[in-house]
């Protein structure tokens, strides 16, 4: 479907949203001139009606709006941007125009990774993480049974918060798991994806 900005007298609304975490960021306007640049430089421009000038997001405090995907409304006359955010966005240094935080746990399973390698090489006797390392194999695969168990009870039992936990758990233990056997996420990631291409 073709834009139509003859509608908003040639300027259409532009809806932000991050492509990681699906928060609403903020909302700005686009010409013609702005979506082509936008479309050409993927650094997101808008046209300030205030100022009446073309502007990118970022230009002056660097923190840019590098796009995803573009796609209009039902109506044409509407746009909906994904994009990763290079920081904040709101000039107020607010993560969104709307006073919401956009944390990124994007990410978080690895980091979780890097932390159970870490403490399997630099242990703490106060660690759970390494008192299931010093216990072996045995105690650990029990751990992701139990756990398992747990997630299917909570399932069964249609209780979201305490799914979410138990989740949480299997998720753990599992990692503890891969690294005892010296399986990283990057080797399930590569299983998954030729998988998917079959």
């Amino acid at each position: 479907m073709k834009i139509n900005f003859k509608k908003g007298k040639g300027l259409v609304p532009a809806i932000i949203q991050d492509d990681q975490t699906n928060k609403v960021l903020m909302l700005g306007y686009m010409n013609e001139e702005t979506y082509q640049k936008t479309i050409e430089t993927k650094l997101v421009t808008f046209y300030s009606r205030s100022r009446d000038e073309v502007w990118t997001k970022g230009e002056t405090s660097g923190n840019y709006l590098h796009l995803v995907s573009i796609s209009e409304d039902c109506d044409g006359d509407t746009l909906l941007l994904r994009v990763n955010p290079d920081g904040p966005v709101c000039h107020t240094g607010d993560d969104t125009c709307f006073g919401q935080e956009n944390p990124d746990f994007s990410n978080f399973l690895q980091e979780l990774e890097k932390i159970i390698a870490d403490r399997r090489k630099n242990p703490s006797s106060s660690s759970y993480t390494n008192k299931l390392f010093e216990k072996g194999i045995a105690k650990i695969a029990q751990k992701v049974g139990e756990e398992a168990t747990e997630v299917v009870i909570e399932a069964m039992r249609n209780n979201q918060d305490l799914l979410k936990e138990e989740i949480s758990d299997l998720i753990y233990h599992l990692l503890v798991l891969m690294n005892d056997q010296g399986v990283s996420l990057n080797d399930i990631n590569l299983v998954l994806k030729n998988r998917h291409s079959k």
